[in-house]
């Protein structure tokens, strides 16, 4: 058979495809560990995130808190088993845990003391509460601290008697909002000297600074007028 010759140029592209292939073949591929452009690791249970991986939330708005020097103080609490001083007049027995300066001597519950030390903080005129027997207890009272403030406050006690107290702004009425009645002369009313009045319905009041601001007015009912002015005498200031 004839022989036929291989044109040079198809014999030496063969030969370096032959070269190509051994030379790929030769090479195994290592292992290695992944590169740093894959993706992240996922954070281990329990590890904090780095400052900046997470958007903070937005912050909410607060409620508004109310202004203890515009609300309305609470009232005192009616405690029945009260053990105030055994007469007017008399030393005032151990201030209690909780209130403040003279409180300790008024009649009433640490509640009700603690009512009278907390407004005669802010009250800028003398502030007075009973030194009543033993029997007598808060009934209902409340203070404002408007137009100079005031302070209203009752009292039951043996026999159906009652106390009524107001101190301060808690009258414009030139006649002082004293119950209809007759003045009767001056009388003692704690350290300060009051008018006092015999009023209609039997009762009597005694008023300080009658129609001004401020002003003190105290109405006793189901009581005679030696007890009546006893009370007003005993009548103890609250210190800040």
């Amino acid at each position: 058979m004839p022989t036929r010759s291989v044109p040079a140029g198809v014999l030496s592209a063969a030969l370096a495809v032959v070269l190509l292939v051994a030379a790929c073949g030769g090479s195994t591929p290592s292992s290695s560990e992944p590169s740093g452009t894959g993706a992240p690791a996922t954070a281990e249970p329990g590890t904090t995130p780095e400052p900046g991986a997470t958007d903070a939330p937005a912050p909410t708005d607060e409620p508004a808190t109310s202004d203890p020097g515009t609300s309305e103080e609470p009232q005192p609490t009616e405690d029945p088993a009260a053990s105030p001083t055994e007469e007017p007049g008399t030393s005032a027995s151990p201030e209690p845990s909780g209130t403040t300066g003279s409180a300790g001597a008024c009649t009433g519950s640490d509640k009700n003391r603690d009512f009278y030390a907390g407004f005669a903080r802010v009250a800028e005129w003398p502030v007075l509460c009973p030194v009543l027997p033993k029997g007598w207890f808060v009934s209902a009272g409340s203070y404002r601290l408007a137009n100079g403030g005031k302070l209203e406050i009752a009292y039951k006690g043996p026999s159906g008697a009652t106390i009524a107290l107001s101190e301060g702004a808690f009258c414009a009425d030139a006649g002082g909002c004293v119950p209809t009645g007759t003045d009767i002369g001056e009388t003692a009313f704690g350290s300060m000297t009051g008018t006092l009045v015999g009023l209609d319905d039997g009762g009597y009041a005694v008023v300080v600074d009658r129609g001004l601001n401020p002003s003190w007015l105290l109405v006793v009912s189901g009581l005679d007028q030696e007890t009546a002015t006893a009370i007003a005498a005993a009548l103890a200031e609250v210190a800040e």
